[in-house]
Protein backbone atom coordinates (compact mmCIF):
# COMPACT_ATOMS: atom_id res chain seq x y z
CA UNK A 1 0.00 0.00 0.00
CA UNK A 2 1.32 3.29 -0.97
CA UNK A 3 0.28 6.76 1.61
CA UNK A 4 -1.62 9.90 -0.71
CA UNK A 5 -1.67 13.12 1.18
CA UNK A 6 -4.57 15.32 0.52
CA UNK A 7 -4.77 19.39 0.44
CA UNK A 8 -6.19 19.01 4.17
CA UNK A 9 -3.30 17.32 5.55
CA UNK A 10 -4.97 13.46 5.77
CA UNK A 11 -2.59 10.86 4.74
CA UNK A 12 -4.86 7.95 3.64
CA UNK A 13 -3.67 4.41 2.03
CA UNK A 14 -3.94 3.42 -1.25
CA UNK A 15 -2.84 0.44 -3.62
CA UNK A 16 -1.01 0.61 -6.52
CA UNK A 17 -0.24 -1.49 -9.32
CA UNK A 18 2.86 -0.65 -12.12
CA UNK A 19 3.41 -1.88 -15.69
CA UNK A 20 5.95 -3.41 -16.74
CA UNK A 21 7.91 -0.58 -19.06
CA UNK A 22 6.86 2.92 -19.05
CA UNK A 23 2.93 3.62 -18.44
CA UNK A 24 0.80 4.38 -21.06
CA UNK A 25 -0.83 7.07 -18.65
CA UNK A 26 -2.82 6.59 -15.52
CA UNK A 27 -5.93 4.98 -14.09
CA UNK A 28 -7.65 5.80 -10.64
CA UNK A 29 -9.60 2.84 -9.45
CA UNK A 30 -12.38 4.01 -7.39
CA UNK A 31 -13.91 1.22 -4.57
CA UNK A 32 -17.33 -0.19 -4.25
CA UNK A 33 -18.69 0.00 -0.84
CA UNK A 34 -16.48 -3.09 -0.13
CA UNK A 35 -13.54 -0.84 0.45
CA UNK A 36 -10.03 -1.75 -1.30
CA UNK A 37 -10.49 -5.61 -1.57
CA UNK A 38 -9.10 -8.03 -2.99
CA UNK A 39 -11.42 -7.65 -6.22
CA UNK A 40 -10.27 -4.22 -6.46
CA UNK A 41 -6.65 -5.53 -6.29
CA UNK A 42 -6.90 -7.01 -9.06
CA UNK A 43 -9.00 -4.74 -11.51
CA UNK A 44 -5.59 -2.58 -10.79
CA UNK A 45 -3.76 -5.59 -11.48
CA UNK A 46 -5.87 -5.43 -14.52
CA UNK A 47 -5.16 -2.43 -15.19
CA UNK A 48 -1.50 -2.32 -14.96
CA UNK A 49 -0.96 -5.40 -17.38
CA UNK A 50 -2.74 -3.43 -19.73
CA UNK A 51 0.12 -0.90 -19.35
CA UNK A 52 -1.26 1.65 -17.26
CA UNK A 53 -0.11 2.88 -14.01
CA UNK A 54 -3.13 2.10 -11.60
CA UNK A 55 -4.05 3.34 -8.01
CA UNK A 56 -6.74 2.61 -5.67
CA UNK A 57 -7.25 4.99 -2.79
CA UNK A 58 -8.51 3.79 0.28
CA UNK A 59 -11.70 6.23 0.49
CA UNK A 60 -12.85 4.68 3.99
CA UNK A 61 -9.98 5.68 5.58
CA UNK A 62 -10.95 8.63 7.47
CA UNK A 63 -13.63 6.73 9.47
CA UNK A 64 -11.91 3.29 9.42
CA UNK A 65 -9.01 2.39 7.87
CA UNK A 66 -7.89 -1.07 6.08
CA UNK A 67 -11.74 -1.98 5.46
CA UNK A 68 -11.35 -5.13 2.91
CA UNK A 69 -15.11 -6.60 3.17
CA UNK A 70 -16.26 -9.32 1.49
CA UNK A 71 -20.40 -9.81 -0.26
CA UNK A 72 -22.39 -11.55 1.97
CA UNK A 73 -25.38 -9.66 3.30
CA UNK A 74 -23.62 -8.56 6.82
CA UNK A 75 -20.70 -6.80 4.46
CA UNK A 76 -23.47 -5.10 2.26
CA UNK A 77 -24.93 -3.88 5.81
CA UNK A 78 -21.83 -2.20 6.79
CA UNK A 79 -20.18 -1.26 3.34
CA UNK A 80 -23.52 0.81 2.61
CA UNK A 81 -23.04 2.37 6.71
CA UNK A 82 -19.56 3.59 5.75
CA UNK A 83 -20.01 4.32 2.37
CA UNK A 84 -23.72 6.15 2.32
CA UNK A 85 -23.82 7.14 6.24
CA UNK A 86 -20.32 7.66 7.37
CA UNK A 87 -18.44 9.16 4.52
CA UNK A 88 -18.28 12.73 3.45
CA UNK A 89 -18.37 13.13 0.01
CA UNK A 90 -16.19 16.03 -0.13
CA UNK A 91 -13.69 14.42 1.61
CA UNK A 92 -13.97 11.49 -0.41
CA UNK A 93 -13.18 13.94 -3.20
CA UNK A 94 -10.40 15.70 -1.42
CA UNK A 95 -9.01 11.84 -1.38
CA UNK A 96 -10.04 11.53 -4.86
CA UNK A 97 -8.05 14.47 -6.16
CA UNK A 98 -4.83 13.61 -4.13
CA UNK A 99 -4.89 10.47 -5.92
CA UNK A 100 -5.25 12.17 -9.61
CA UNK A 101 -2.16 14.36 -8.86
CA UNK A 102 -0.39 11.03 -7.50
CA UNK A 103 -1.35 9.91 -10.93
CA UNK A 104 -0.56 12.45 -12.98
CA UNK A 105 3.25 11.59 -13.00
CA UNK A 106 2.75 8.81 -15.09
CA UNK A 107 0.97 10.55 -17.47
CA UNK A 108 -2.91 11.91 -18.57
CA UNK A 109 -4.93 10.32 -15.83
CA UNK A 110 -8.76 8.13 -16.29
CA UNK A 111 -10.68 7.65 -13.72
CA UNK A 112 -12.95 3.90 -13.20
CA UNK A 113 -15.28 3.67 -10.54
CA UNK A 114 -17.68 0.37 -9.52
CA UNK A 115 -20.97 0.42 -7.61
CA UNK A 116 -20.38 3.96 -5.32
CA UNK A 117 -17.02 4.34 -6.95
CA UNK A 118 -19.03 4.68 -10.55
CA UNK A 119 -21.17 7.44 -8.59
CA UNK A 120 -17.71 8.92 -7.62
CA UNK A 121 -15.91 8.37 -10.76
CA UNK A 122 -18.85 10.78 -12.26
CA UNK A 123 -18.26 13.54 -9.72
CA UNK A 124 -14.52 13.34 -10.46
CA UNK A 125 -15.06 14.08 -13.98
CA UNK A 126 -17.80 16.76 -13.37
CA UNK A 127 -16.22 18.87 -10.14
CA UNK A 128 -12.16 17.55 -10.09
CA UNK A 129 -9.17 18.39 -12.07
CA UNK A 130 -6.68 16.60 -13.88
CA UNK A 131 -9.08 13.87 -15.30
CA UNK A 132 -8.75 13.29 -18.64
CA UNK A 133 -11.40 10.67 -18.98
CA UNK A 134 -14.17 8.69 -16.85
CA UNK A 135 -15.78 5.41 -16.55
CA UNK A 136 -18.68 4.53 -14.21
CA UNK A 137 -19.82 1.26 -13.66
CA UNK A 138 -23.49 0.84 -11.98
CA UNK A 139 -23.17 3.82 -10.31
CA UNK A 140 -26.14 4.49 -8.54
CA UNK A 141 -27.47 8.01 -7.84
CA UNK A 142 -26.16 9.31 -11.00
CA UNK A 143 -29.46 10.43 -11.97
CA UNK A 144 -29.74 12.68 -8.92
CA UNK A 145 -26.61 14.69 -10.30
CA UNK A 146 -26.73 13.99 -13.87
CA UNK A 147 -27.91 18.24 -13.92
CA UNK A 148 -23.69 18.54 -13.68
CA UNK A 149 -21.95 18.57 -16.87
CA UNK A 150 -18.54 16.64 -16.72
CA UNK A 151 -15.55 18.19 -17.97
CA UNK A 152 -13.98 15.23 -19.82
CA UNK A 153 -15.10 12.33 -22.04
CA UNK A 154 -17.08 10.15 -19.80
CA UNK A 155 -18.79 6.55 -20.30
CA UNK A 156 -21.17 4.87 -18.14
CA UNK A 157 -21.95 1.29 -17.83
CA UNK A 158 -25.08 -0.26 -16.14
CA UNK A 159 -26.97 -3.51 -15.89
CA UNK A 160 -30.37 -3.98 -17.44
CA UNK A 161 -31.38 -6.01 -14.17
CA UNK A 162 -30.37 -4.04 -11.48
CA UNK A 163 -32.29 -3.58 -9.00
CA UNK A 164 -30.61 -1.01 -6.67
CA UNK A 165 -30.71 1.43 -10.81
CA UNK A 166 -33.98 1.41 -12.50
CA UNK A 167 -33.55 1.77 -16.33
CA UNK A 168 -36.48 4.94 -15.37
CA UNK A 169 -32.81 6.80 -14.17
CA UNK A 170 -30.43 5.50 -16.76
CA UNK A 171 -33.26 6.94 -19.34
CA UNK A 172 -32.73 10.11 -17.15
CA UNK A 173 -28.91 10.59 -17.29
CA UNK A 174 -29.29 9.80 -21.38
CA UNK A 175 -31.70 12.54 -21.48
CA UNK A 176 -29.80 14.89 -19.57
CA UNK A 177 -26.15 14.12 -20.08
CA UNK A 178 -26.68 13.17 -24.51
CA UNK A 179 -22.83 13.68 -24.93
CA UNK A 180 -22.12 10.77 -22.19
CA UNK A 181 -21.72 7.14 -23.55
CA UNK A 182 -24.46 5.14 -21.38
CA UNK A 183 -24.35 1.36 -22.38
CA UNK A 184 -26.37 -1.24 -20.79
CA UNK A 185 -26.09 -5.06 -20.69
CA UNK A 186 -28.41 -7.53 -19.92
CA UNK A 187 -26.91 -7.87 -16.67
CA UNK A 188 -26.98 -7.15 -13.02
CA UNK A 189 -25.74 -4.86 -10.46
CA UNK A 190 -21.92 -5.91 -9.51
CA UNK A 191 -21.70 -7.55 -13.43
CA UNK A 192 -17.88 -6.99 -13.52
CA UNK A 193 -16.95 -9.20 -9.85
CA UNK A 194 -16.48 -12.30 -10.68
CA UNK A 195 -16.46 -12.80 -6.96
CA UNK A 196 -19.83 -12.19 -6.53
CA UNK A 197 -23.25 -14.22 -7.84
CA UNK A 198 -24.02 -11.48 -10.05
CA UNK A 199 -21.12 -11.96 -12.13
CA UNK A 200 -21.64 -11.93 -15.93
CA UNK A 201 -18.75 -13.30 -17.83
CA UNK A 202 -19.95 -11.47 -21.38
CA UNK A 203 -20.92 -7.74 -20.00
CA UNK A 204 -17.75 -7.87 -17.77
CA UNK A 205 -15.43 -8.33 -20.93
CA UNK A 206 -17.54 -6.19 -23.35
CA UNK A 207 -17.42 -3.32 -20.75
CA UNK A 208 -13.74 -3.90 -20.01
CA UNK A 209 -13.46 -3.94 -24.02
CA UNK A 210 -14.89 -0.79 -24.28
CA UNK A 211 -13.39 0.58 -21.41
CA UNK A 212 -9.92 0.25 -22.51
CA UNK A 213 -10.45 1.08 -26.15
CA UNK A 214 -12.08 4.63 -24.49
CA UNK A 215 -8.69 5.17 -22.36
CA UNK A 216 -6.66 4.13 -25.14
CA UNK A 217 -8.18 6.96 -26.93
CA UNK A 218 -8.55 9.74 -24.41
CA UNK A 219 -5.36 9.03 -22.43
CA UNK A 220 -3.41 9.12 -25.37
CA UNK A 221 -2.17 5.59 -25.19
Amino acid sequence: MAQLIATDGFTLGAYDAMPKGEARGAVVVIQEIFGVNVHIREVCDGYAADGFAAIAPALFDRVQRGVELGYDQAAMGQGIELAMQKVDQGNALLDLQAAIDEAGRHGKVGVVGYCWGGLMAYLCACRLEGVSAAVGYYGGGIAGVASEAPTCPTMLHFGEKDAHISMSDVDKVRGARPEVEVNVYDADHGFNCDHRESYDEAASKLARERTLAFFSQHLGA
